[in-house]
């Protein structure tokens, strides 16, 4: 696992961002000679919008293929303010503090925007704002910190445009990424890259193992988390989540979570508000006492009544009239996984869903068992 992974989360209000928005435009308009003003807040703007210019033939293949994707996939990327009200005595009106900032994306037609969990983290009030800039309240629908990914969701009447996701089983080292997002603030910023490795680990901000990430070069800045990383054909492959930096700022070492991990976790978040996390009904020692007592894996010290473990023939752990332990089970492999440490076990049960099937190797008093476990769902 990489030691020094930073959030990208940005700390700019919706305010500053606004601002930063009208003063691109102001530049912007200062430039073109002979044109109007800048345009500012576009909230206000004609809703009717130009089409886009046509793009010229000069152009390599590469610039084309980029200024596509970017045309594509732009109208789908919001930015995502959230803030915490201070609750004061009641001779003072509440006060709104921003909490962080970040970027999101549209999942569906019906409003949901998939983001990071640390973009959302601490806050009480949320904000999306669309490309347009047209600005909403936005709900928390539900959160995984374990995966750092969180769903919000707008209530308009506006049409949407939803992504697309790819297989990010078939991503190979090489292939051309691009970002979207909002960093420092500044929307409907694109960089480009390449995939520079796969199957990257990175922890989470629950602290635990997020894997198969995806790293990349393209730049990656405060602001850009939770928005996402996409292929050359503008699908979804990760969502860009951390950034590898001494300073804070994209030292050419970026990460994202997978769409393989997007997709199996979102509609689960929709529609529970969390996910259902596959268990066994155990409750286990921490790692620092098995590796005091010389113990490769995972110690058991209770099992639940009427848990998959139990009806599996698992133990709770004995302890005699002093309290010292007399015999418990010890979880060493799962199915084809060796479980050296509870790091491991939560890894290879979050590969399955509750009502799979699977084969429990464990240890008690030296003797090797193994049983055939059907998953319940973990506790929260």
């Amino acid at each position: 696992m990489l030691p020094s992974e930073a959030w990208v989360t940005g700390s700019a209000s919706l305010q500053a961002h606004r601002r930063r928005r009208a003063l691109a435009s102001a530049l912007l308009g200062a430039a073109l000679l002979g044109g109007a003003a800048g345009c500012g807040d576009r909230a206000g703007s004609d809703p009717v919008a130009a089409p886009p210019p046509p793009i010229p033939g000069d152009l390599l293949d590469s610039e084309r293929n980029t200024i596509e994707v970017f045309r594509k996939v732009s109208p789908s990327v919001v930015y995502v303010a959230n803030t915490k009200v201070s609750r004061g005595s009641f001779l003072f009106q509440a006060r709104e503090t921003p909490q962080g900032a970040g970027s999101g994306f549209i999942w569906d037609e019906q409003g949901h925007i998939v983001t990071n969990y640390h973009v959302v983290h601490g806050g009480e009030k949320f904000a999306v704002s669309l490309p347009d800039g047209t600005t909403y309240d936005a709900a928390l629908i539900g959160v995984e910190p374990r995966k750092d990914l969180a769903v919000l969701k707008i209530e308009t009447e506006a049409a949407l445009h939803p992504v697309q996701l790819a297989d990010s089983h078939q991503l190979l080292v090489g292939q051309k990424v691009l970002a979207i997002g909002n960093p420092f603030g500044l929307d409907s910023t694109l960089t480009t890259g390449v995939i520079s490795a796969l199957g990257r680990e990175i922890e989470s901000i629950a602290g635990t193992r997020i894997e198969d990430v995806i790293q990349t070069d393209a730049s990656i800045n405060p602001g850009n988390s939770g928005g996402p990383l996409l292929d050359s054909h503008g699908r979804v492959i990760g969502i860009t989540t951390a950034i590898f930096s001494t300073s804070g700022t994209s030292a050419g070492i970026g990460f994202a979570v997978p769409a393989a991990t997007i997709a199996r976790l979102v509609p689960q978040l929709i529609r529970f508000g969390r996910v259902k996390w596959a268990g066994l009904g155990v409750a286990v020692l921490p790692d620092h006492i098995a590796a005091q007592w010389g113990i490769l894996g995972v110690i058991v010290r209770d099992v639940f009544p009427d848990s998959p473990a139990a009806k599996a023939g698992m133990r709770s752990m004995q302890v005699d009239q002093r309290g010292i332990p007399r015999g418990f089970d010890v979880i060493t492999r799962v199915d084809d996984h060796p479980v050296s440490q509870l790091v491991d076990l939560i890894d290879v049960l979050d590969d399955f869903e509750p009502g799979d099937k699977v084969k429990v190797e464990f240890e008690r008093d030296g003797e090797a068992h193994r049983a055939e476990v059907e998953l319940g769902e973990a506790s929260s």
